[in-house]
Protein backbone atom coordinates (compact mmCIF):
# COMPACT_ATOMS: atom_id res chain seq x y z
CA UNK A 1 0.00 0.00 0.00
CA UNK A 2 2.74 2.42 0.97
CA UNK A 3 4.64 1.58 -2.22
CA UNK A 4 1.53 2.27 -4.30
CA UNK A 5 0.96 5.60 -2.56
CA UNK A 6 4.60 6.51 -2.99
CA UNK A 7 4.46 5.65 -6.67
CA UNK A 8 1.32 7.71 -7.14
CA UNK A 9 3.00 10.65 -5.44
CA UNK A 10 6.00 10.40 -7.75
CA UNK A 11 3.73 10.33 -10.81
CA UNK A 12 1.72 13.31 -9.56
CA UNK A 13 4.88 15.28 -8.83
CA UNK A 14 6.29 14.54 -12.27
CA UNK A 15 3.07 15.59 -14.01
CA UNK A 16 2.96 18.75 -11.93
CA UNK A 17 6.55 19.54 -12.86
CA UNK A 18 5.57 19.23 -16.53
CA UNK A 19 2.45 21.40 -15.97
CA UNK A 20 0.28 18.48 -17.09
CA UNK A 21 -2.21 19.37 -14.37
CA UNK A 22 -3.35 22.22 -16.66
CA UNK A 23 -4.66 19.89 -19.36
CA UNK A 24 -4.70 16.33 -18.07
CA UNK A 25 -8.32 16.51 -16.92
CA UNK A 26 -9.42 17.58 -20.40
CA UNK A 27 -7.43 14.74 -21.91
CA UNK A 28 -8.89 12.08 -19.63
CA UNK A 29 -12.46 13.33 -20.08
CA UNK A 30 -12.31 13.58 -23.85
CA UNK A 31 -14.27 10.99 -25.82
CA UNK A 32 -13.19 10.29 -29.38
CA UNK A 33 -15.84 9.88 -32.09
CA UNK A 34 -16.64 6.50 -33.59
CA UNK A 35 -14.71 5.71 -36.73
CA UNK A 36 -16.68 6.99 -39.76
CA UNK A 37 -17.94 4.52 -42.35
CA UNK A 38 -16.35 6.64 -45.09
CA UNK A 39 -12.57 6.92 -45.66
CA UNK A 40 -10.85 9.22 -43.19
CA UNK A 41 -9.04 12.13 -44.84
CA UNK A 42 -5.86 13.03 -42.96
CA UNK A 43 -4.65 16.63 -43.38
CA UNK A 44 -0.97 16.67 -42.40
CA UNK A 45 0.48 20.10 -41.67
CA UNK A 46 4.05 20.86 -40.58
CA UNK A 47 4.55 24.31 -39.04
CA UNK A 48 7.99 25.69 -38.25
CA UNK A 49 9.07 28.35 -35.76
CA UNK A 50 11.84 29.13 -38.26
CA UNK A 51 14.53 31.21 -36.53
CA UNK A 52 17.82 31.59 -38.47
CA UNK A 53 19.18 33.90 -35.77
CA UNK A 54 18.66 31.35 -33.00
CA UNK A 55 21.61 31.48 -30.58
CA UNK A 56 22.86 34.78 -32.06
CA UNK A 57 25.16 33.23 -34.68
CA UNK A 58 27.31 34.95 -37.26
CA UNK A 59 25.77 36.05 -40.54
CA UNK A 60 27.53 33.16 -42.28
CA UNK A 61 25.91 30.62 -39.97
CA UNK A 62 22.48 32.17 -40.55
CA UNK A 63 22.97 31.95 -44.29
CA UNK A 64 24.09 28.32 -44.11
CA UNK A 65 21.01 27.43 -42.05
CA UNK A 66 18.62 28.90 -44.60
CA UNK A 67 20.53 27.49 -47.54
CA UNK A 68 20.50 24.01 -46.05
CA UNK A 69 16.72 24.12 -45.83
CA UNK A 70 16.28 25.39 -49.35
CA UNK A 71 18.50 22.69 -50.79
CA UNK A 72 17.85 19.67 -48.59
CA UNK A 73 14.14 20.09 -47.98
CA UNK A 74 13.32 20.25 -51.66
CA UNK A 75 15.49 17.21 -52.35
CA UNK A 76 13.77 15.18 -49.64
CA UNK A 77 10.21 16.40 -50.15
CA UNK A 78 10.32 15.91 -53.91
CA UNK A 79 10.35 12.14 -53.30
CA UNK A 80 6.91 12.22 -51.69
CA UNK A 81 3.32 12.82 -52.81
CA UNK A 82 -0.10 12.75 -51.19
CA UNK A 83 -3.35 11.53 -52.72
CA UNK A 84 -3.57 14.76 -54.75
CA UNK A 85 -0.04 14.57 -56.13
CA UNK A 86 1.15 17.35 -53.80
CA UNK A 87 4.54 17.19 -52.10
CA UNK A 88 4.88 17.77 -48.33
CA UNK A 89 4.14 21.39 -47.48
CA UNK A 90 6.28 23.24 -44.93
CA UNK A 91 4.89 26.42 -43.39
CA UNK A 92 7.71 28.77 -42.38
CA UNK A 93 6.52 31.03 -39.56
CA UNK A 94 9.28 33.62 -39.83
CA UNK A 95 10.06 35.94 -36.87
CA UNK A 96 9.35 39.63 -37.42
CA UNK A 97 12.31 40.66 -35.30
CA UNK A 98 14.74 38.46 -37.32
CA UNK A 99 13.92 39.82 -40.77
CA UNK A 100 16.75 39.64 -43.30
CA UNK A 101 15.83 40.08 -46.94
CA UNK A 102 18.34 37.50 -48.30
CA UNK A 103 16.91 34.80 -46.00
CA UNK A 104 13.34 35.52 -47.08
CA UNK A 105 14.39 35.67 -50.73
CA UNK A 106 15.63 32.09 -50.44
CA UNK A 107 12.52 30.85 -48.65
CA UNK A 108 10.32 32.67 -51.15
CA UNK A 109 12.03 30.84 -54.02
CA UNK A 110 11.50 27.50 -52.28
CA UNK A 111 7.83 28.27 -51.73
CA UNK A 112 7.37 29.41 -55.33
CA UNK A 113 8.72 26.02 -56.40
CA UNK A 114 5.80 24.50 -54.52
CA UNK A 115 7.09 23.35 -51.13
CA UNK A 116 5.31 25.57 -48.63
CA UNK A 117 4.28 29.08 -47.62
CA UNK A 118 5.53 31.85 -45.33
CA UNK A 119 3.56 33.15 -42.33
CA UNK A 120 4.11 35.41 -39.30
CA UNK A 121 6.02 34.59 -36.12
CA UNK A 122 6.76 37.10 -33.36
CA UNK A 123 8.82 37.29 -30.19
CA UNK A 124 8.08 40.33 -28.05
CA UNK A 125 8.21 41.33 -24.41
CA UNK A 126 6.54 44.02 -22.30
CA UNK A 127 4.69 45.13 -25.43
CA UNK A 128 1.49 47.13 -25.92
CA UNK A 129 -1.47 46.71 -28.28
CA UNK A 130 -0.23 49.66 -30.33
CA UNK A 131 3.27 48.22 -30.46
CA UNK A 132 1.87 44.89 -31.65
CA UNK A 133 -0.17 46.63 -34.34
CA UNK A 134 2.88 48.49 -35.62
CA UNK A 135 5.04 45.38 -35.79
CA UNK A 136 2.48 43.20 -37.55
CA UNK A 137 1.42 45.83 -40.06
CA UNK A 138 5.00 46.61 -41.01
CA UNK A 139 6.09 43.00 -41.26
CA UNK A 140 2.97 41.89 -43.11
CA UNK A 141 3.53 44.56 -45.74
CA UNK A 142 7.17 43.51 -46.12
CA UNK A 143 6.30 39.83 -46.54
CA UNK A 144 3.60 40.58 -49.08
CA UNK A 145 5.26 43.32 -51.12
CA UNK A 146 8.85 42.06 -51.16
CA UNK A 147 8.35 38.31 -50.97
CA UNK A 148 4.94 37.42 -52.40
CA UNK A 149 3.77 35.97 -49.07
CA UNK A 150 0.36 36.35 -47.38
CA UNK A 151 -2.88 36.41 -49.36
CA UNK A 152 -5.40 39.21 -49.56
CA UNK A 153 -8.99 38.66 -48.56
CA UNK A 154 -10.85 38.52 -51.88
CA UNK A 155 -13.75 40.51 -50.41
CA UNK A 156 -12.09 43.16 -48.24
CA UNK A 157 -8.64 43.26 -49.82
CA UNK A 158 -6.91 43.16 -46.43
CA UNK A 159 -3.79 41.07 -45.89
CA UNK A 160 -4.44 37.82 -44.03
CA UNK A 161 -1.88 35.82 -42.07
CA UNK A 162 -1.43 32.82 -39.84
CA UNK A 163 0.37 33.38 -36.56
CA UNK A 164 2.66 31.63 -34.08
CA UNK A 165 3.66 33.38 -30.87
CA UNK A 166 7.28 33.22 -29.79
CA UNK A 167 7.99 31.69 -26.39
CA UNK A 168 4.47 30.19 -26.51
CA UNK A 169 3.10 33.28 -24.73
CA UNK A 170 0.01 34.00 -26.85
CA UNK A 171 -2.30 36.56 -25.24
CA UNK A 172 0.15 37.21 -22.41
CA UNK A 173 -0.37 33.64 -21.18
CA UNK A 174 2.84 33.21 -19.16
CA UNK A 175 2.03 33.46 -15.44
CA UNK A 176 5.01 35.80 -14.94
CA UNK A 177 3.83 38.13 -17.73
CA UNK A 178 7.01 37.81 -19.76
CA UNK A 179 7.40 37.57 -23.54
CA UNK A 180 4.19 39.36 -24.48
CA UNK A 181 2.45 41.98 -22.31
CA UNK A 182 -0.69 42.35 -24.45
CA UNK A 183 -3.80 41.06 -22.68
CA UNK A 184 -5.99 41.83 -25.70
CA UNK A 185 -3.60 40.20 -28.17
CA UNK A 186 -6.20 37.81 -29.60
CA UNK A 187 -8.54 40.66 -30.47
CA UNK A 188 -5.71 42.77 -31.91
CA UNK A 189 -4.48 39.89 -34.07
CA UNK A 190 -7.98 39.39 -35.46
CA UNK A 191 -8.25 43.11 -36.14
CA UNK A 192 -4.96 43.00 -38.06
CA UNK A 193 -6.09 40.16 -40.34
CA UNK A 194 -4.92 37.03 -38.54
CA UNK A 195 -7.02 34.15 -39.85
CA UNK A 196 -5.88 31.61 -37.22
CA UNK A 197 -3.28 30.97 -34.54
CA UNK A 198 -1.09 27.84 -34.74
CA UNK A 199 0.96 28.17 -31.52
CA UNK A 200 -0.48 25.26 -29.54
CA UNK A 201 0.24 22.83 -28.04
CA UNK A 202 2.89 24.44 -25.88
CA UNK A 203 3.18 21.69 -23.23
CA UNK A 204 5.17 21.27 -21.06
CA UNK A 205 5.21 25.08 -20.87
CA UNK A 206 2.89 26.69 -18.34
CA UNK A 207 1.35 28.60 -21.25
CA UNK A 208 -0.49 25.43 -22.32
CA UNK A 209 -4.28 25.74 -22.39
CA UNK A 210 -6.82 23.54 -20.62
CA UNK A 211 -8.57 23.03 -23.97
CA UNK A 212 -6.64 20.57 -26.12
CA UNK A 213 -6.80 18.64 -29.39
CA UNK A 214 -9.27 21.09 -30.87
CA UNK A 215 -10.02 23.60 -33.58
CA UNK A 216 -11.99 26.34 -31.88
CA UNK A 217 -12.77 30.04 -31.59
CA UNK A 218 -11.33 32.05 -28.72
CA UNK A 219 -13.12 35.17 -27.46
CA UNK A 220 -10.83 37.81 -26.04
CA UNK A 221 -11.21 39.31 -22.61
CA UNK A 222 -9.09 42.44 -23.03
CA UNK A 223 -8.55 42.75 -19.28
CA UNK A 224 -7.25 39.23 -18.67
CA UNK A 225 -4.48 37.05 -20.12
CA UNK A 226 -4.87 33.66 -21.82
CA UNK A 227 -8.37 34.22 -23.19
CA UNK A 228 -7.85 31.17 -25.42
CA UNK A 229 -7.72 28.81 -22.44
CA UNK A 230 -11.26 27.81 -23.43
CA UNK A 231 -13.38 28.42 -26.49
CA UNK A 232 -16.16 27.25 -28.79
CA UNK A 233 -15.42 24.38 -31.15
CA UNK A 234 -15.65 25.02 -34.87
CA UNK A 235 -18.69 22.99 -35.87
CA UNK A 236 -20.51 22.04 -39.06
CA UNK A 237 -23.43 24.39 -39.65
CA UNK A 238 -22.59 26.67 -36.74
CA UNK A 239 -21.73 30.32 -37.34
CA UNK A 240 -18.31 31.64 -36.41
CA UNK A 241 -18.26 32.37 -32.69
CA UNK A 242 -15.49 34.45 -31.18
CA UNK A 243 -12.53 36.56 -32.21
CA UNK A 244 -9.91 34.14 -33.55
CA UNK A 245 -9.67 30.54 -34.71
CA UNK A 246 -7.16 28.46 -32.74
CA UNK A 247 -5.74 25.40 -34.53
CA UNK A 248 -4.10 22.99 -32.10
CA UNK A 249 -1.78 20.09 -32.77
CA UNK A 250 -1.95 16.73 -30.97
CA UNK A 251 -1.33 16.57 -27.22
CA UNK A 252 -1.49 13.19 -25.49
CA UNK A 253 0.13 10.70 -23.14
CA UNK A 254 2.43 8.30 -24.92
CA UNK A 255 2.25 4.99 -23.06
CA UNK A 256 4.73 3.38 -25.44
CA UNK A 257 7.42 5.76 -24.24
CA UNK A 258 7.69 5.86 -20.47
CA UNK A 259 10.02 7.62 -18.10
CA UNK A 260 11.69 5.12 -15.79
CA UNK A 261 9.61 2.52 -17.60
CA UNK A 262 6.53 3.68 -15.66
CA UNK A 263 5.36 7.25 -16.35
CA UNK A 264 3.97 7.93 -19.85
CA UNK A 265 5.79 10.68 -21.67
CA UNK A 266 3.97 13.73 -22.96
CA UNK A 267 3.35 13.72 -26.71
CA UNK A 268 3.28 17.39 -27.71
CA UNK A 269 3.75 17.01 -31.51
CA UNK A 270 7.22 18.57 -31.40
CA UNK A 271 9.62 17.09 -33.96
CA UNK A 272 13.36 17.35 -33.36
CA UNK A 273 16.44 15.21 -32.80
CA UNK A 274 15.43 14.39 -29.23
CA UNK A 275 11.91 13.44 -30.36
CA UNK A 276 12.10 12.06 -33.91
CA UNK A 277 8.91 11.39 -35.89
CA UNK A 278 8.64 7.63 -35.44
CA UNK A 279 5.79 5.49 -36.78
CA UNK A 280 4.20 5.07 -33.36
CA UNK A 281 4.17 8.85 -32.86
CA UNK A 282 2.49 9.35 -36.23
CA UNK A 283 -0.20 6.83 -35.21
CA UNK A 284 -0.70 8.66 -31.90
CA UNK A 285 -1.06 12.01 -33.71
CA UNK A 286 -3.77 10.61 -35.97
CA UNK A 287 -5.57 8.92 -33.05
CA UNK A 288 -6.15 12.25 -31.33
CA UNK A 289 -8.71 12.82 -34.09
CA UNK A 290 -8.58 16.61 -34.21
CA UNK A 291 -11.49 17.67 -36.41
CA UNK A 292 -14.26 20.16 -36.98
CA UNK A 293 -17.20 18.95 -34.89
CA UNK A 294 -19.68 17.12 -37.11
CA UNK A 295 -17.05 16.24 -39.73
CA UNK A 296 -15.10 13.37 -38.08
CA UNK A 297 -13.98 11.97 -41.43
CA UNK A 298 -11.65 14.99 -41.88
CA UNK A 299 -8.76 14.72 -39.40
CA UNK A 300 -6.13 17.43 -38.92
CA UNK A 301 -2.60 16.60 -37.77
CA UNK A 302 -0.47 19.69 -37.12
CA UNK A 303 3.06 19.11 -35.88
CA UNK A 304 5.74 21.71 -35.19
CA UNK A 305 9.46 22.26 -34.97
CA UNK A 306 12.21 24.87 -34.67
CA UNK A 307 13.82 24.05 -37.97
CA UNK A 308 16.84 26.35 -38.11
CA UNK A 309 18.78 24.68 -35.31
CA UNK A 310 21.67 22.54 -36.54
CA UNK A 311 21.17 19.78 -33.98
CA UNK A 312 17.75 19.05 -35.44
CA UNK A 313 18.41 19.44 -39.15
CA UNK A 314 19.39 15.85 -39.78
CA UNK A 315 16.08 14.76 -38.24
CA UNK A 316 14.03 17.27 -40.25
CA UNK A 317 15.88 17.11 -43.55
CA UNK A 318 17.31 13.61 -43.50
CA UNK A 319 16.27 10.01 -42.95
CA UNK A 320 13.83 10.46 -40.02
CA UNK A 321 11.57 12.96 -41.84
CA UNK A 322 11.92 10.99 -45.06
CA UNK A 323 10.75 7.87 -43.20
CA UNK A 324 7.87 9.78 -41.59
CA UNK A 325 6.51 10.86 -44.97
CA UNK A 326 6.95 7.34 -46.33
CA UNK A 327 5.01 5.93 -43.38
CA UNK A 328 2.22 8.49 -43.81
CA UNK A 329 1.92 7.51 -47.47
CA UNK A 330 1.99 3.81 -46.64
CA UNK A 331 -0.31 3.74 -43.62
CA UNK A 332 -2.67 6.65 -44.28
CA UNK A 333 -3.15 6.80 -48.04
CA UNK A 334 -4.67 3.52 -49.19
CA UNK A 335 -7.73 5.30 -50.58
CA UNK A 336 -10.11 3.00 -48.69
CA UNK A 337 -9.54 3.52 -44.97
CA UNK A 338 -7.45 6.68 -45.27
CA UNK A 339 -6.68 9.45 -47.76
CA UNK A 340 -3.64 11.66 -47.15
CA UNK A 341 -3.36 15.37 -47.91
CA UNK A 342 -0.21 17.44 -47.35
CA UNK A 343 -1.42 20.94 -46.45
CA UNK A 344 0.00 24.25 -45.27
CA UNK A 345 -1.45 26.45 -42.51
CA UNK A 346 -3.61 28.52 -44.86
CA UNK A 347 -5.06 25.37 -46.38
CA UNK A 348 -5.87 23.99 -42.92
CA UNK A 349 -7.90 27.13 -42.26
CA UNK A 350 -9.67 26.96 -45.63
CA UNK A 351 -10.59 23.30 -45.19
CA UNK A 352 -11.80 23.89 -41.63
CA UNK A 353 -14.00 26.75 -42.87
CA UNK A 354 -15.38 24.53 -45.62
CA UNK A 355 -16.31 21.92 -43.02
CA UNK A 356 -17.92 24.60 -40.86
CA UNK A 357 -20.04 25.63 -43.83
CA UNK A 358 -21.26 22.07 -44.30
CA UNK A 359 -19.25 21.23 -47.41
CA UNK A 360 -18.43 17.57 -47.97
CA UNK A 361 -16.41 15.27 -50.21
CA UNK A 362 -12.71 15.61 -50.92
CA UNK A 363 -11.25 18.27 -48.59
CA UNK A 364 -8.50 18.93 -51.13
CA UNK A 365 -11.15 20.71 -53.22
CA UNK A 366 -11.23 23.41 -50.53
CA UNK A 367 -7.52 24.20 -50.17
CA UNK A 368 -8.22 27.72 -51.47
CA UNK A 369 -11.84 27.94 -50.33
CA UNK A 370 -11.77 31.26 -48.44
CA UNK A 371 -8.25 32.62 -48.81
CA UNK A 372 -6.48 32.35 -52.19
CA UNK A 373 -2.89 31.25 -52.61
CA UNK A 374 -0.30 33.99 -52.21
CA UNK A 375 2.17 34.53 -55.03
CA UNK A 376 4.94 32.67 -53.16
CA UNK A 377 3.24 29.28 -53.16
CA UNK A 378 2.33 26.40 -55.42
CA UNK A 379 0.37 28.95 -57.46
CA UNK A 380 3.63 30.31 -58.83
CA UNK A 381 4.49 26.91 -60.24
CA UNK A 382 0.97 26.41 -61.54
CA UNK A 383 0.87 23.45 -59.12
CA UNK A 384 2.62 21.44 -61.82
CA UNK A 385 6.14 21.59 -60.48
CA UNK A 386 5.24 19.35 -57.55
CA UNK A 387 1.97 17.75 -58.62
CA UNK A 388 2.84 15.45 -61.47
Amino acid sequence: MLLALGGAAVVAREFKRKNADIWLGSYLRRRLPARPDAPVHVMFCFVDHFEPKWGRPSADVEERRVQAWCERYERMASRHRDADGVAPQHTFFYPEEEYEKPHLDKLEALCRRGYGEIEVHLHHDNDTADGLREKIRRFGAILHERHGALPRDPVTGELKFGFIHGNWALDNSRPDGRWCGVNDEIRVLAELGCYADFTLPSAPSDTQTAKINSIYYATDDPHKPCSHNHGVDVEVGRKESGDLMIVQGPLALNWRRRKWGVIPRIENSDVRASSPPTDDRVDLWVRQHIHVQGRPEWVFVKVHTHGAQENDMETLLGAPADAMFSYLERAYNDGKRYVLHYVNAREVYNIAKAAEQGLEGNPSDYRDHVLPRPAASRAAAGATAVAT
